[in-house]
């Protein structure tokens, strides 16, 4: 029962749609309705507010820690084994793709997957910000830069998680966000995927 009460509570906090809090906190149009019409830091972007847009981006990459550390903090206190923890990272996680506040339609879930890796280990979390960061400033293309972390994420992941459960964890996380740039993946083959701050 205490397993059910963390997963569900994780799955709320992932609920928590940034993209759209912030928005209408900074008076910028729901992102559902324009652009990629993910609600994400990327396409928060597009209208220019990079404040909104960091926000965002801190905000889903917070829910997704904040769920996780939860968990592993009071996994003592309430018994928490390393399958609850993994149960409570993909709570969170598809909360964010699939919010029960926002009809269900969610973003891709990129800064969330980061967050819940920093959680699960520290030094996995930086490794994947720094795969972002670097192919983000090389080639300055959102989704090729998630694409990437998560590609990375189990590898990193095999040497530096303390457990087989936590390590399958981040696998299907990976597995999830690429999954989620299906539309993404079409356009980088075809060459039509937009550059950070152009096209749509």
């Amino acid at each position: 029962m205490t397993t059910i009460v963390f997963v569900l509570l994780s799955y709320l906090i992932g609920s928590i749609s940034f993209a759209v809090v912030t928005s209408k906190l900074f008076g910028l149009p729901d992102p559902r309705t324009f652009g990629s019409k993910n609600p994400g830091a990327t396409n928060v972007l597009r209208t220019g507010k990079k404040a909104a847009a960091a926000l965002t981006l801190l905000g889903d990459a917070a829910k997704g820690w904040l769920a996780v550390w939860l968990a592993v903090r009071y996994a003592a206190d309430f018994g928490l084994d390393d399958y609850a923890i993994a149960a409570c990272a993909l709570a969170v996680f598809l909360g964010h793709v699939y919010p029960v506040f926002f009809g269900f339609y969610g973003g891709k879930g990129v800064a969330t997957a980061l967050g819940i890796l920093v959680a699960l280990n520290g030094w996995l979390g930086l490794a994947l910000l720094a795969t972002w960061l670097a192919a983000t400033l090389i080639w300055r293309i959102s989704s090729l830069s998630a694409l990437l972390a998560a590609i990375c994420a189990p590898l990193y992941g095999w040497f530096l998680l303390p457990s087989k459960t936590l390590f399958g964890a981040a696998l299907a996380l990976s597995i999830l966000l690429i999954w989620r740039h299906q539309s993404n993946i079409r356009n980088l083959l075809s060459g039509r995927e937009s550059a950070i701050g152009k096209g749509n």
